[in-house]
């Protein structure tokens, strides 16, 4: 049986599918088609319902609750992997947010919830893939911005200075670990299907680990502008034992992110169970 697999290129995706996607684990007779993108593009493909299994933002579950199930395994949470709100050295402070043009990676995003719930007036919003939003603060094109994945590594070397921390601002608020993006698969393909797929994500993932510091060629290919160093960084910043399994804690902090986003939004959500039992 095929399935298609959509994730991102950056190394802690790489590094999670690898061993299912090149098959260095049995995959039980199930294979992958598997399509890498960013993950705001991910996002709008779900509410699309256009992949069988795929890597989304937290920030966009509660949009696809009805054609979607979270599986257990694949995800990222953790403490101290937040998204970082930056700007130049002399560029606003961060009690001047709320009147400035800010550049988020994506309006479905958990990076974008995160920013609302600490910026609740905050209005001017611009939203680009994460990738161009470094070089639209350099350039002044917008007052600040919100970054994630290998940027977190990268923005001081280019002058770049935080604002705020959005995940210690979470976990202030909170006390639970962030939910930044989680695999989802549609809900038609049934229990026994989806156990039998979650089984191989937290195989691949268990492959990985006991392999690693290992970086393989399959998450340097897709990495090409990165030193290892980072790539590992990056590894181990997003990659932990809530990639095996989210477990009763990781459930209760996504439970908590879809209970702060009806409060936010005014907006119920679907009846289904969101986790697959």
């Amino acid at each position: 049986m095929k399935l298609t697999l959509g994730f991102s290129p950056c190394p802690n995706d790489t590094f999670i599918f690898d061993a299912l996607v090149n098959k260095k684990i049995d995959t039980g007779g199930i294979d992958v088609d598997v399509v890498l993108e960013d993950v705001q593009t991910l996002n709008e493909w779900a509410l699309q319902g256009k992949l069988d299994v795929t890597k989304l933002s937290y920030g966009v579950l509660p949009l696809v609750l009805e054609p979607y199930v979270v599986l257990p395994a694949g995800g990222a949470l953790g403490k101290g992997v937040g998204p970082l709100l930056i700007s130049t050295v002399d560029g606003i402070a961060a009690s001047e947010v709320d009147d400035h043009v800010i550049a988020i990676p994506g309006e479905h995003t958990t990076a974008h919830m995160l920013f609302s719930l600490a910026f609740p007036a905050a209005r001017r919003k611009e939203f680009l893939v994460f990738s161009q939003i470094e070089d639209a603060v350099l350039q002044k094109r917008v007052d600040a911005g919100v970054i994630i994945h290998e940027n977190r590594f990268t923005y001081q070397d280019k002058g770049l200075v935080k604002l705020m921390d959005l995940g210690e601002y979470w976990e202030a608020e909170t006390g639970s670990p962030i939910p930044l993006g989680g695999i989802v698969m549609k809900r038609s393909f049934g229990g026994e299907l989806q156990q039998k797929v979650n089984g191989l994500i937290r195989a691949s993932v268990e492959y990985a680990f006991s392999n690693y510091p290992l970086i393989t060629d399959y998450v340097k290919q897709h990495s090409q502008e990165m030193s290892e160093q980072v790539m590992r960084q990056h590894i181990d910043l997003y990659v932990n034992n809530y990639s095996i399994d989210l477990g009763d804690a990781g459930k209760a902090a996504v439970q908590q992110f879809l209970d702060i986003y009806t409060r936010v939004h005014r907006r119920n959500l679907p009846s289904e169970d969101v986790f697959l039992d």
